[in-house]
Formats: structure tokens, C-alpha cells, sequence
């Protein structure tokens, strides 16, 4: 360096440990799951279809979710260990809106189905679920004989949907033109 150095630093503002930081960002999410999974009237209004699911599904979803972030928030307490680092205090508005956020909008509304979003953007969500199953056992199987299975699974049911969306074309004036075969806004 020579006689003389030059240190250069950026004050990043006030800030929060990593357990505060991880335990405000897990408690939001298992509290505004519940919100709306107990399906409360100033959220719903008073509508029946909307204060209720009878489906088992919504349960399941609800223990699932909710034991992820219990898992979590126990790591954190009893399993990480953090090197005195701190986090920014300014970006915990964005973890939390993040993880807060989609805890409103991960909860299943009372439908048959709870992946009935789908219907909205493809023509075949059926294949397009079970073309991301069988990405997922490649993924988690990391091995060449599926995800060659996986590639012609993708072709095939590909040019199945092509065939139904074309089908629904000719049968459905008023079907909606934004929809596509099987991968939303491209295919």
C-alpha cells in the first residue's frame, strides 16, 4: 500500500441483527396465513362462499404453511448461529412485504380447486402442472434418463394442447385471446 492509505466506506444507515431481522420476517406470515385462513369478515365481507372452505385441501395448505414457519422460526432461536451481522433496518420493508405479502396471497379460496388460476392463462393447465412435476423429479433426481423423459413429456403434451387450444378457438367465439396451450404469455 505504501506510507499512506485510503479507506473508503458507505454508511449503510441504522441496523438489526440477523435472528431480530428473521423472527419479524417468520412471525408475519404465520399470523397473516391464519388472517385469512380463518377467513375473517373484514376481509371476506359477510359472503358465505367467501367465510368458509369445506375443502381439505385448505386445511392441508393451512398445516403445511404453518409448520414451515414455525420449522423456521425455530431455527432460528435454537440452530443458526450468526456472526454478529446486521442487516440494513430499510430492507426489512422489503423482506417483509415479500414474505407478508405472499402469505395473504398463497391462501387457497374456497373453489374446487385450488389451482383454478391456471384456467386463466392456459388452455391445458393440466399439462402444464405435470410438465413442472416431472421438471421437478429432474430437478431432484439430477439424473439424464428423466430429464430426457421430462423433454418428450414437454413435446408431447405440448402438441396436445396446441390441438385442444386450437379446438376451443373454433368452438368458443368469445374465448379469451390472451390464453395460451400450456406456458402462460409464451406457448
Amino acid at each position: 500500500v505504501g506510507t499512506t492509505a485510503t479507506l473508503y466506506f458507505k454508511d449503510l444507515g441504522p441496523q438489526i441483527g440477523w435472528t431480530t431481522v428473521f423472527l419479524i420476517e417468520y412471525t408475519g406470515p404465520l399470523f397473516i396465513y391464519f388472517l385469512f385462513y380463518f377467513r375473517m369478515t373484514f376481509v371476506y365481507g359477510l359472503d358465505e362462499r367467501f367465510t368458509s372452505s369445506p375443502h381439505p385441501v385448505v386445511n392441508l395448505a393451512c398445516i403445511c404453511h404453518s409448520f414451515h414457519y414455525i420449522k423456521r422460526l425455530i431455527e432460528t432461536v435454537f440452530v443458526h448461529r450468526f456472526s454478529r451481522g446486521t442487516m440494513p433496518l430499510r430492507n426489512i420493508v422489503k423482506n417483509c412485504l415479500y414474505y407478508w405479502g405472499f402469505a395473504a396471497w398463497l391462501i387457497p379460496y374456497p373453489t374446487k380447486n385450488p389451482f383454478t388460476w391456471l384456467f386463466f392463462f392456459v388452455s391445458c393447465p393440466n399439462y402444464t402442472y405435470e410438465v413442472g412435476t416431472w421438471i421437478s423429479f429432474t430437478i431432484m433426481t439430477q439424473c439424464v434418463p428423466v430429464g430426457l423423459f421430462t423433454l418428450l413429456c414437454f413435446i408431447q403434451m405440448t402438441i396436445w394442447a396446441k390441438d385442444k387450444h386450437c379446438t376451443y378457438l373454433r368452438e368458443f367465439k368469445d374465448y379469451p385471446s390472451h390464453r395460451m396451450p400450456i406456458i402462460p404469455f409464451l406457448l
